[in-house]
């Protein structure tokens, strides 16, 4: 009696609504460059470019640039990935900066070149949305002179 009360209880429940995921990734890629959970994309850390590439034969390391140009290498890579799934910065709901000291600087972090660069992407007039955001110091990012590793979420409106 016990277990056909229940199986008939349960069989008059609402369906529980169902997430569509979606992860964007390469066949070769260790990790998805994002993901989609219905209408909010979560963008993976984007690391900048390098100015100068490596010279591995040589033994020479990558060169990034400062705090300030590693930072515009970094939005303007979110810039394209969010473009090419539809989106854009004034969709970027939530950041997340990563910031390793600049030798440079006496070891300090450049908080204040990060955010010149930042402000070249959120809340100029051409694009006024600025998304919450959090800052951590971390001892080192996965490249060598690499200052600076963002993240973001964004979400698309219905």
């Amino acid at each position: 009696g016990f277990i056909a009360v229940f199986v008939a209880a349960g069989s008059v429940a609402p369906a529980a609504a169902q997430s569509i995921v979606k992860h964007v990734q390469a066949e070769d890629g260790r990790i998805a460059s994002g993901v989609w959970v219905d209408n909010t994309f979560y963008l993976c850390g984007q690391l900048p470019s390098p100015q100068t590439p490596a010279d591995t034969a040589k033994g020479a390391p990558a060169v990034y640039g400062n705090t300030q140009a590693q930072s515009e290498s970094v939005f303007g890579k979110i810039q394209d990935l969010l473009k090419a799934q539809g989106l854009g910065m004034g969709d970027v709901v939530m950041m997340r900066v990563y910031m390793a000291a600049d030798p440079a600087m006496g070891n300090k972090l450049d908080f204040a070149g990060m955010n010149t660069a930042y402000s070249k992407f959120f809340g100029t007039p051409e694009q006024p949305n600025k998304p919450a955001r959090s800052t951590f110091q971390v001892a080192a990012l996965v490249s060598a002179g690499a200052l600076v590793e963002i993240e973001v979420q964004a979400a698309r409106g219905k």
